[in-house]
Parts: C-alpha cells; sequence; structure tokens
C-alpha cells in the first residue's frame, strides 16, 4: 500500500511538478503520479469525462496472489482509459434469484455469458485492481471539488465497477459539483483466503485502503479535493466503509463515511484457527500439503482461478442447501478478525477510543432483506414470507444501523451521524410488488441510474425523490459535519431545533412525502424494543 512514509513523497512529488502533473489542454490527458491516463466523453453525459480504467496497485498475479496490495509504481506510462475494468474474480451462482432475474442492473456485465451460468464470470480476472472516476468536463486543478470514493457490494464474494446501476455519470451530469470514484478489490477466496501460510488475510480490505491512499495522492488532477474524500460503500461496501476507517482510525484521509445498508456491527465470523476452508478447496484441487501450509500455498498459487472459483461455487449451489457428512458445509470467504485490520468487537474498539472521529451517514432501505432471501420461485407473485423477512430485515440491517448510530453518539463524536430511511417503491425499479424498498433500491436514485438503466414508468415523483436524495448526499460531501444540517436536517442526538426529541430520521418516498424528518424510534425500536417492524412505512 502507499505506506505512511511513501505517501507524503508521493503528494510532494506531484507538487513539486506543478502545472506538469495537471490536465492538458484537451483536458481529456491527465497525468498522475502513477501513469498519464486519456479519458472519454460519452455522448448520452456531453459534460461528464470519465475515465474508466485506472490501476491504483500492481496485479497481484503468481507470487503476489494472496499477497496485500503493492501500490501502482509511480510512472509516465500513457494509458486510454475507455473501458471499464475487469471485475475481480468471481462465480456466477447457476441457482436463481432476484438479483441474476428481475433486477439485473445490480449485477455485473456478462458480455453475453448467462448471469445464472453455473461457473467463474469470464469477464473477471484476478488482474482487477482498478478504479472508475467520474468528473464534470470542465473541472480543473483549482477545481477543488468533494471527492466520493464508493466500494460496491455483493456479499464480499461478487460485485465490482461495471455495474450498470453503479456508475453515476447522470448525478455528475446533473450537478456538476463532485469528482465520483469507484474501486475494484479482490473478493472471496481471492480477497479473504484465510490460509495458514499468510501473514494478512483480509486483503480486500487493504485493497480498499490501497484505492483511497491512491485517491487521496491523486484526485486533485482531476479537479478533487483531498481533504474533502467521502470514503462511501452499499452492502459488504458500506461494511468495509467502516471496517477501513477503524482499521486507520488515527490516519482516515477521509473526510466522512456514508455507510449505505452496511456497518461493521455486522457479525463477523469467528476466526477459522484451523484454516480448515482454505485447506479444504486446496484438497480438492490436488494441493493436500496437510502438514505443510508453505507447501500448500505455493500449490494453491499455481491453482488456475476458474478452478478455485468454479470448485467453490459449483459445491455450493448444490450443497449448501443440504450439507452432510459426505459434503460438509463450504464456509464464507469474508472478512475475519485478526484484531489488525478487522476487529471482533467494534463496541469495544468504540469504548477505547480506537475509532474514526468522522461525521458519517447510516442508511437502510425499509424493506431490506426482501431481495436476500431465497427466491420464491414457487410463487414469485407473492413473494416471501414477509414476517420473516421483516425479522431478517430488523436483525440483520436495523440493528446494525442502530448500534452503530448509538455507539458513535455514546462516544461523542461531535453528535455528527445522520440517518436515513429509504422506502420508495417505484415499478421502473421493483418488478415484483412484494419487494418494495428493498436492498439497494436507494442506489440507482442516487446514481441517476433509475432513468437511464431502470425500467419504463418513472413517475415526476420519483424524480423529485431522487433529485433530494441527490442533493443532500451531495450536500453531505461538501461539508460531512453541517451541510446536511444547513438544509434542515439535524444529526441523530441532536435536541435543539429538533422535532422529534433529537431521535432525528430522514425518511425518503413515503406516503406521498419526498422527504421529512421521523422519529428514528419508528424505526430502530422494532430492534432496541422488539416492537413490530413497518416494512412499508
Amino acid at each position: 500500500m502507499w505506506s505512511l512514509q511513501l505517501l507524503p513523497s508521493l503528494v510532494l512529488i506531484a507538487s513539486l511538478a506543478g502545472s506538469s502533473w495537471a490536465a492538458t489542454t484537451n483536458n481529456l490527458t491527465i497525468k498522475t503520479i502513477t501513469g498519464v491516463y486519456t479519458g472519454l466523453i460519452d455522448p448520452e453525459f456531453p459534460n461528464v469525462r470519465q475515465f474508466r480504467s485506472i490501476p491504483y496497485a500492481e496485479p497481484p498475479l503468481g507470487k503476489r496472489r494472496w499477497l496485500p496490495p503493492v501500490p501502482a509504481y509511480p510512472s509516465l506510462r500513457h494509458s486510454y482509459a475507455f473501458r471499464f475494468p475487469p471485475p475481480c474474480s468471481q462465480y456466477l451462482t447457476g441457482n436463481l434469484t432476484v438479483w441474476n432475474s428481475n433486477i439485473t442492473g445490480f449485477a455485473i456485465r456478462a458480455y453475453g455469458q448467462p448471469l445464472v451460468a453455473g461457473s467463474m464470470a469470464q469477464a473477471s480476472s484476478e488482474d482487477c485492481l482498478y478504479l472508475a472516476i467520474w468528473t464534470p468536463t470542465n473541472a480543473t486543478r483549482d477545481s477543488n471539488l468533494p471527492v466520493a470514493l464508493f466500494l460496491p457490494g455483493g456479499s464480499f464474494v461478487t460485485g465490482g465497477v461495471d455495474v450498470p446501476y453503479q456508475q453515476p455519470a447522470p448525478w455528475v451530469q446533473r450537478t456538476q459539483r463532485h469528482v465520483f470514484v469507484s474501486a475494484n478489490y479482490r473478493v472471496n477466496i481471492a480477497g479473504f483466503p484465510w490460509a495458514a501460510g499468510l501473514e494478512e488475510q483480509n486483503l480486500g480490505i487493504l485493497d480498499q485502503r490501497a484505492a483511497l491512499e491512491w485517491v487521496y495522492a491523486n484526485i486533485a488532477a482531476f479537479g478533487g479535493d483531498p481533504s474533502r474524500i467521502t470514503l462511501w460503500g452499499h452492502s459488504a461496501g458500506g461494511v468495509a466503509v467502516d471496517m477501513v476507517a477503524h482499521a486507520f482510525y488515527d490516519n482516515p484521509l477521509a473526510a466522512g463515511l456514508f455507510m449505505q445498508s452496511g456497518t461493521a456491527m455486522v457479525n463477523v465470523s469467528y476466526p477459522d484457527a484451523t484454516h480448515s476452508n482454505f485447506s479444504f478447496v486446496a484438497r480438492n484441487v490436488g494441493c493436500d500439503f496437510p502438514d505443510s501450509p508453505a507447501d500448500e500455498l505455493a500449490c494453491m498459487r499455481q491453482v488456475p482461478m476458474p478452478l478455485l472459483q468454479n470448485f467453490i461455487g459449483q459445491y455450493r449451489d448444490d450443497h449448501s442447501s443440504a450439507p452432510s457428512a459426505e459434503f460438509p458445509p463450504l464456509g464464507p470467504f469474508r472478512p475475519m478478525p485478526d484484531e489488525k485490520t478487522v476487529f471482533f468487537n467494534y463496541t469495544l474498539r468504540a469504548l477505547q477510543g480506537r475509532l474514526p472521529r468522522l461525521p458519517a451517514l447510516v442508511s437502510t432501505t425499509s424493506n431490506e432483506q426482501s431481495s436476500l432471501t431465497r427466491y420464491p420461485r414457487e410463487n414469485v407473485t407473492e413473494g416471501p414470507y414477509q414476517p420473516r423477512v421483516d425479522r431478517e430485515t430488523v436483525s440483520i440491517f436495523v440493528c446494525l444501523a442502530s448500534n452503530t448510530t448509538h455507539s458513535r453518539e455514546k462516544q461523542g463524536l461531535g453528535g455528527v451521524t445522520y440517518r436515513y430511511e429509504y422506502a420508495g417503491n417505484f415499478s421502473s425499479l421493483t418488478p415484483l410488488g412484494w419487494m418494495g424498498a428493498y436492498h439497494a433500491s436507494d442506489v440507482p436514485m442516487i446514481f441517476g441510474t433509475y432513468e437511464t438503466v431502470g425500467g419504463p414508468g418513472v413517475t415526476e415523483f420519483q424524480r423529485e425523490v431522487a433529485t433530494a436524495m441527490q442533493d443532500y448526499v451531495l450536500a453531505f460531501m461538501e461539508d460531512p459535519a453541517g451541510g446536511l444540517k444547513k438544509m434542515g436536517w439535524l444529526p441523530y442526538g441532536e435536541v435543539e431545533g429538533s422535532s422529534v426529541g433529537g431521535r432525528n430520521l430522514m425518511r425518503f418516498a413515503s406516503g406521498g412525502e419526498v422527504a421529512r424528518i421521523v422519529n428514528g424510534g419508528e424505526v430502530d425500536d422494532a430492534c432496541i424494543l422488539g416492537r413490530e417492524y413497518n416494512s412499508s412505512p
């Protein structure tokens, strides 16, 4: 990664170079510390420059497989950043889900491969540590625009930059007031191997920090303000934002955090002390070295990644629902506590004062779990059992947001934690009515892709909601501590001026209202007091 010693040196190199590191006259070729990149303008968004593929670290190939990211080396090499980068190696399940059947705009582009392929995504690659940048065409080094660095979700097993709903050109086109960056990071066994022969296990989290360090050192050349970076993630990306911020709490680089449907308060798995998960895969691909972790790792580094991804994915597709002695369950390859990068008890970290003292925006949708439950293939029209969906929405999402909010409030982080709930149910984004405000349904509203990628039937009310959400998030990016307050949205816990006793929660798209402040107890008390939860407020 850009070490604490190396990072100031790279920033100094850029500052000493002065105007030579600025954009060239055509404004589509930008010189950075690590290379020269020419972007493009999509005619559909004529006021947005897109730099679709910029490496922030060296390719993690060969002997670098399962090692921490190595920062991209300083260079003057010229590249055309015209195509989005391949997502990191991942598997396309052969089982039906709403994500590969009904709301495919949230899936990585498969370029002709079926989304229910039951094999590794052909477009994915180990050479994947790239980011993409969207910026107004007229932005210069002097623009000092606020910056979003977005970490995509996908349960730490799928996802990436090349996801249609998560490309914010429509939003940047409309506002012309911010720079947006999205970054790939390693997932599944490539990002979280938990192998006995390794010192670092949470490589995907280290990738995210490396991306943040690259953005901090280089974003000024694109018109961004490195002192106003909002580290933002959705779902697993939201969990990761919180984890990265805690792991580097004494040097956060970011100015604010946006944890969208996910925080580090998630119940992380216990460490796999025997490294049985990795070794189970190793045995099944011809790398059975039970007494030599070094040999096991050396052998596994020679196994083609598609073979690893296909074994893991197909084994889970076939056996996860009914494990047996013959086919034992294969655990997840996701972040696990190593007490260096990922921690088991984030509440304790807060009590110890070892947490990021940054303003935060924490959000949920009202019917999160509807899109994550088992696909109701026997009754797609009526959908899953709603009481179960409600219980899981509360336990998996509402409690995370509530616990994070109250932990931050108790530790006196300036009281600057903003909360929202999205309750929209718009037909252009929700093909099955029972899905409601499902997990991720607020993403295309903010990115602006609800209209350019979504289905037909966009209403004027939907546009009003989307515009309001975009403007509120941009206000947070511009001034994480006070931007929303200036727009009448008070932080959670701030009593003076509050109409709800300080439990300030903004609710979007409910009851025909674009946005209104409600008492956070309407959401959180389902977790705190066990009250009945309302998934359609």
